[in-house]
This record gives structure tokens, sequence and C-alpha cells, in this order.
């Protein structure tokens, strides 16, 4: 008998991720709580969607609201969960999903930011992995509907990298990986932290940009002032980063000290990162938007707290001012609140 896994928080990544789990023959219940969505994917199950039609398929699955959680308690406890929700509702998520677990099942953290830390205050450090997703820009376009806006990336970047988080290969971070590669490539990663604020540093330089302006991937990088910004953003990310002992990876295929240059005016740094932004915002649909972006045009709070926040509250720890990130904060924080609405304007003393 195979695993039992449960992907709590059946959004863009749990769907898409959980879909292709049971496309592949796997045990997966999704568990949710936008009523409409799990009464689609128990009607008609989950459709996916991507740039190439040889992506788009349709399966049926076994979904259940957060108030029907209890029935879990009447079949085999979970082996892994998956929990996909927002930073800000990982704890709920977890507290959700800890009776159901198998003596040595296990949670993993399959979203943005830093989560792992609040999931160990629930079940503990023995139980938790951690699971990057880079570049899989999927949306959850309506009720059981995913849609991917970029390319499978194969072999070309790797996109999930599942870690423990005391930097040992395990059989159950190789386990995680396994199931995440059903989706696109995937591997086993040393330095789960290094990973996650490299993760960071890439999405606090584009997420809050996308919800502040209300602009998609390409008409940012078409812009030369955010361009600017999401340099400013990146750079103090990877100096706070360095300086609080994280191993950043390759950020967007540069190295880290490339982006630090340019945003310290060096010309031809500048070119390289300018190009890149382009370049990456050209691959795919060029409407598509970061996640804080989706969740600002749906009205839902966004997780700049967790993400941009929290380069401002280790940059203080270590000493290094973060005004770009401050900036935006702020910025995101006038949409979110409606004191303003969405543009590029709110970005312009940055």
């Amino acid at each position: 008998m195979g695993l039992k896994i449960a992907i709590v928080g059946a959004g863009a990544v749990g769907a898409q991720v959980g879909a292709f789990m049971v496309k592949n023959g796997e045990d997966v219940t999704f568990i949710d709580g936008w009523p409409e969505h799990v009464e689609k994917m128990r009607a008609d199950g989950l459709h996916l969607t991507g740039v190439t039609e040889a992506e788009e398929f349709t399966v049926p699955v076994n979904a259940m609201h957060f108030s029907d959680v209890q029935a879990l308690s009447k079949d085999r406890p979970v082996d892994i969960a998956f929990v996909c929700m927002k930073s800000y509702e990982t704890e709920m998520a977890t507290y959700l999903i800890k009776p159901y677990l198998a003596p040595d099942g296990f949670v993993v953290s399959l979203q943005n930011c830093m989560n792992e830390e609040f999931i160990a205050g629930i079940v503990g450090w023995g139980k938790v992995v951690g699971c990057i997703a880079a570049k899989i820009s999927v949306e959850l376009r309506g009720p059981a509907h995913v849609n991917r806006n970029v390319p499978v990336h194969g072999n070309s970047h790797t996109v999930f990298r599942a870690g423990e988080v005391h930097g040992t290969e395990t059989e159950r971070t190789r386990e995680v990986a396994r199931l995440c590669g059903y989706t696109d490539s995937s591997m086993v990663t040393t330095n789960l932290w290094g990973e996650r604020w490299s993760k960071l540093c890439l999405n606090g330089s584009s997420n809050g940009v996308s919800a502040s302006t209300g602009l998609g991937g390409a008409a940012i990088a078409a812009d030369p002032h955010l361009r600017d910004v999401k340099m400013k953003l990146i750079s103090e990310c990877i100096r706070v980063g360095r300086a609080s002992g994280f191993s950043l990876e390759k950020l967007g295929g540069l190295e880290a000290d490339v982006y630090v240059a340019a945003a310290e005016g060096d010309s031809e740094s500048r070119k390289i990162v300018e190009d890149n932004y382009i370049s990456t915002a050209g691959k795919g649909n060029p409407n598509a938007r970061p996640s804080m972006g989706q969740d600002m045009m749906k009205g839902r709070r966004t997780e700049i707290d967790f993400m941009n926040g929290l380069v401002v509250q280790k940059g203080r720890e270590v000493g290094i001012e973060t005004p770009a990130n401050e900036a935006l904060i702020a910025a995101v924080k006038k949409v979110e609140r409606g004191e303003a609405d969405a543009s590029p304007d709110l970005l312009a003393g940055i």
C-alpha cells in the first residue's frame, strides 16, 4: 500500500502538484477552505492547463472542506502532509492536520517565505521538511482550474528542491522530491536555508512590485524605473541574507554579486541584470502575475509581512538598512487597505 498524502491548501501550487501525483497513481486528499473550489473538484475533478495543449488534463480527486477534516480519523493516518497555504495561515493548517499524522508522518512546507519554524513549533522539528518551488508560475483561475504560465522547465531549471532543516539528505527528502518530480524537475538540497533565502530574494523583488503597481511581469520588466527598484530590493535582501549566515544559490541564473554590483551602479552588471529581467519576462504568459499580484487582484491579504517584512526584520538584527524594502511594504499596505489604487507611481520614491 502506498503513502497517504494530504495537500493542505489546494490553491495554485497545492492543486498543481497534487493533481500530478494523482495522475501518477498516488493516494492524495485535497483539503481547502474555498467551498466552490472543493465542490467543483468533487464533482468534476481538477483541471490543469498550461502554455501547451499537452499540459491540459483533468483528474478525479478526493477533496474535502476544512470542516470535514475530522473524517480523516476513519481512514489510515497521513504519511506526508504538504502545507501549501499562505504564510499567515501556516499555523492554522498545521494544527488542522497534526492529529491525523502517522507516528512517522511529517509535514512539508511547500510555500513561499520561511515557515518551517512555525510548523516545528506545533509538530516538532523532527516532523518538518522544507520544499522550495522556484519559477513554477501557477495561478488558480477559478474553482478546480489551475493554469501554469510558463513552460515546463525540465533540465533547464530545477523547480523543486526538498531539504531537511539540518541539511542531510534523507530517504524522506528523496521521497518528497520524487512526488514533486511528477510536476517538473526536482532534487534534494543540503542547503535548505540558503535555497529558502535565495527564493525570498527573487520573490521579494517581484511579488510586492506587482501587488503595488498592478502590473504583470512583462510590463514591470519593460519599465526602466521598476527594473531599478527590483535591483535595489534584491540587493538589500542579498546583503541581509549573507550577513545572517545564509549560503545563497544563483538567483535567476545569476550570481548574487551581479545584482549587488548592479544596484551599486556598475554598468556592465546592470545590463546583465536588465537583460535577464526582460528575457525571463518574455517566457510564457506576458500578463502573468506572481502570487502576491494575484492576491491583490482577488482582494486577498498578501504575504508582504512574511516576505519583505522578514528582510526588514533580519536587516535590523544584523545592522543593515533596508529602505527599499520598507518603502515597498508601505506601498503594498496602502493598496491592501484601500488607501490607494495600485500604480507604478507608488514606487516613484524608491
